[in-house]
């Protein structure tokens, strides 16, 4: 049976904790003619001097570093550096500067539906601003009952790791810290297209992915009358830009992110990206070349410390579970990996020593996903030794048999960039939406936000961390050294789990998705009691009695 992660010794800081622009010089390395970056990772208990070193005899130039988990940004014209670096006993391996994450726009299974079948509001939600009653997720999660005690407070502060958060919209601007927000991660041009700025590093405040925007709305829209109001909707929203415009992530900017969210005294961080190049990092699976393991062996140990370096520092971490319909507890085998960089190849997966990642890693809280019948969406993750709650996410094809099947409706609507939608013809030069799925909201001061459906477990992750925000918000204590308030982790994990609606595996166990169109492969089997199981964890999360409500 594979387990979560545990925390592991971290890598001796006998320095700053960032390291910026030191210098070093390349020895014994084979000649190449082309320059790449990577991610180096050094072994544990390595000091920061003789990682350097290590680091050097390997034929790298230490660009950039963070002492505090023991990674450093390096160049290297060598063409064997990765497998001399994987050979030093001072350093764990080096990963080339591609993706480790990837924010999916949508659900790979889940299309937006955009001829007019958008279904309306579901029927029964209450509504407070003026597109509430289409967010049944708030009523699943009883956010909207949980504000009659508690609608959060403007000293929990919530980290959004993702593509960007785009403050403009009247509904984000009212939580936005942008004093707090920072952007880990510079536009590429290969993947991300030119560069909107000189820099290359994109101002905070702005979005030009989309999907951290819509992960925002929905911790923390305000319910100010307009638009959507989020789960929590009075904390303050912290834009942590650790993914590319393209949507993906790398080792590097992800693991300053979540070093700085400790650092800064964030409470909550909510990670909606899954791990590319690989399905699974392995530590040493068979299939892949020396250098390869030593890649995964570098990417587990980096954000494995990050996380528990965060989580130390009191950050409430959590994570999306995966858009791959995979049950984790048994993967399947990977077919798929790398699938960047380099051609794909069959790797057999052991349970044991293979994670995805960050929703596996330590002291994380994964969250599945469901549709507004509160099925299990088609295309989410599951199992026992991996999901801690589930969430709405979405799913277009639930509730069949009714009128509400296949609606766009049973997605998640959320706040989104007018400039993202405007290059995708979702809306015009005029600001007016082409399509039915998009809706434009304007305050009486004339300021206007744009909304979209979305779906997948990214949508499901920012239920569970608006609940987690509310805790803090209820039962955290002052923090007398950053202000605000704070709230050990594992205190908020216990009381979200606590509160959870517990949710019965379905009858029979074995849930299929043909009649929804689906071939059998999507089929899922659910095991477990109704207090915990591989598809709702402790259940689907609950902010009215996360806050002190009757269950």
């Amino acid at each position: 049976m594979r387990r979560r992660l545990t925390a592991g010794a971290v890598a001796t800081a006998t320095g700053l904790a960032l390291l910026v622009g030191l210098p070093s010089t390349s020895a014994g390395a084979a000649p190449s003619t082309a320059t790449t970056d990577y991610t180096v990772v050094a072994g544990d208990g390595v000091s920061v001097n003789d990682a350097i070193a290590a680091i050097t005899a390997a034929g790298g130039t230490v660009v950039s570093g963070n002492a505090a988990v023991g990674t450093f940004r390096v160049s290297s014209a060598a063409a064997d550096f990765r497998a001399r670096a994987a050979s030093s006993g001072k350093l764990i391996g080096a990963a080339a500067r591609k993706p480790v994450g990837y924010a999916p726009k949508l659900s790979p299974l889940e299309q937006p539906v955009t001829d007019g079948r958008h279904g309306g509001s579901k029927p029964g939600v209450p509504k407070a601003d003026t597109l509430d009653d289409k967010l049944w997720g708030l009523q699943m999660v009883r956010a909207d009952k949980a504000r009659t005690i508690e609608k959060g407070e403007r000293g929990v502060t919530v980290g959004v790791l993702d593509t960007g958060l785009d403050a403009s919209n009247p509904d984000l601007a009212a939580n936005y810290s942008s004093r707090l927000s920072r952007n880990f991660a510079p536009d590429i041009a290969e993947i991300d297209g030119p560069c909107e700025v000189a820099s290359c590093v994109d101002p905070t405040g702005t979005d030009d992915g989309g999907h951290g925007t819509h992960v925002a709305g929905t911790i923390a829209a305000a319910a100010n009358g307009t638009g959507v109001s989020g789960v929590a909707p009075n904390v303050t929203l912290v834009e942590l830009k650790g993914g590319q415009d393209s949507g993906y992530f790398f080792l590097d900017p992800v693991v300053n992110a979540l070093t700085y969210a400790g650092d800064a005294g964030l409470d909550v961080v909510n990670m909606s990206f899954y791990v590319d190049p690989w399905l699974y990092n392995c530590k040493a699976n068979p299939a892949d070349a020396p250098e390869a393991q030593a890649e995964q062996r570098a990417i587990i140990a980096g954000i494995s410390r990050a996380l528990n370096y965060a989580h130390k520092r009191g950050v409430t971490l959590v994570a999306a579970a995966g858009n791959q319909y995979d049950n984790l507890n048994d993967p399947a085998e990977d077919v798929t990996s790398p699938d960047y960089g380099s051609d794909p190849y069959y790797r057999p997966i052991d349970n044991a020593t293979c994670f995805t990642l960050p929703a596996e890693g330590p002291n994380v809280i994964a969250v599945s996903s469901v549709g507004p019948s509160t099925a299990k969406a088609v295309y989410s993750n599951y199992g026992t030794e991996q999901i801690n709650v589930a969430a709405p996410g979405g799913f277009t094809r639930d509730l069949f048999g009714t009128p509400q099947y296949n609606q766009a409706a049973n997605n998640i609507l959320s706040t989104y960039p007018l400039k993202v939608l405007q290059a995708n013809g979702r809306v015009d030069a005029d600001g007016n939406p082409t399509v039915p799925t998009v809706f434009k909201d304007c305050t009486a001061a004339g300021k206007c936000g744009y909304y979209t459906y979305l779906a997948g477990t990214s949508m499901a992750s920012p239920h569970a961390a608006g609940v987690a925000a509310l805790i803090i918000s209820k039962y955290g204590h002052r923090d007398l050294w950053r202000g605000g308030l704070t709230m050990n982790p594992d205190l908020v994990a216990a009381r979200l789990f606590r509160s959870a609606h517990e949710t019965a595996c379905p009858e029979p166990r074995l849930r299929s998705y043909v009649q929804e169109g689906y071939t059998t492969a999507y089929d899922a089997y659910c095991s477990g009691s109704k207090s915990f199981n591989g598809f709702y964890g402790h259940g689907i999360v609950d902010a009215y009695a996360a806050v002190g409500g009757r269950k």
